[in-house]
């Protein structure tokens, strides 16, 4: 009987320091994952904050899409830099007709000194003011018309260009009346160059 007792005691004893053992060890686990846990918490929150950061670029950025439908978007087919140069180009060539210019003067003053060397003194005046003056006035409406019909032509050529370019693409306002502008001085550069030249207009004075 006495044996057994202390048998008993014996067991109770060990089954109490192992409980007191086992408690302490996941006293000691629970410490130690709650040391360990602090810096996975901090760079869980760094990982979420990064996450953050990538989601709003990836909202920012455009999607594949988006940047298609801005590039479809993006005008194609010329700028009209040159339409609008040739257009001013009409305009000048235009003016030069109807003022004159350099290539026609010399032209005409070519002509006078070439009906002065061959026009005798003995000629009559009205063969004298022919090969004198007539000639250098037709050489300088001629001169004019070839100015005048070189603005018609490109101011028309501008006004056809949209045609020929890009669909729906519509051409600038003011090139339109620049080169509108360039047609009409061109047409009456070109009409009063005729009539020059055939003495309709300014003719040759009489001289009987």
């Amino acid at each position: 009987m006495g044996t057994k007792t202390v048998d008993g005691a014996g067991t109770g004893a060990e089954a109490k320091n192992d409980e007191t053992a086992t408690e302490e060890t996941a006293v000691n686990v629970t410490k130690a994952s709650d040391e360990a846990g602090e810096p996975e918490t901090a760079e869980a929150s760094e990982a979420a904050a990064s996450a953050e950061a990538s989601d709003e670029l990836a909202d920012d950025e455009p999607a594949d899409g988006e940047e298609a439908l801005l590039l479809d978007e993006e005008p194609e087919g010329p700028s009209g830099v040159g339409q609008g140069a040739a257009a001013v180009v009409s305009v000048v060539l235009g003016l030069v007709s109807l003022t004159g210019g350099w290539i026609g003067t010399v032209a005409a003053a070519r002509e006078t000194l070439i009906g002065q060397l061959q026009t005798s003194s003995t000629a009559s005046v009205a063969k004298q003011v022919k090969e004198v003056y007539g000639d250098a006035w037709q050489t300088t409406a001629l001169w004019a018309g070839l100015f005048a019909l070189v603005a018609l032509i490109t101011g028309v050529a501008v006004l056809a260009r949209p045609a020929f370019g890009a669909p729906g693409k519509a051409q600038a306002p003011w090139i339109k009346s620049v080169a509108w502008a360039g047609v009409a001085l061109g047409v009456i550069g070109l009409l009063l160059a005729v009539l020059k030249y055939s003495d309709a207009l300014l003719g040759l004075p009489s001289t009987s």
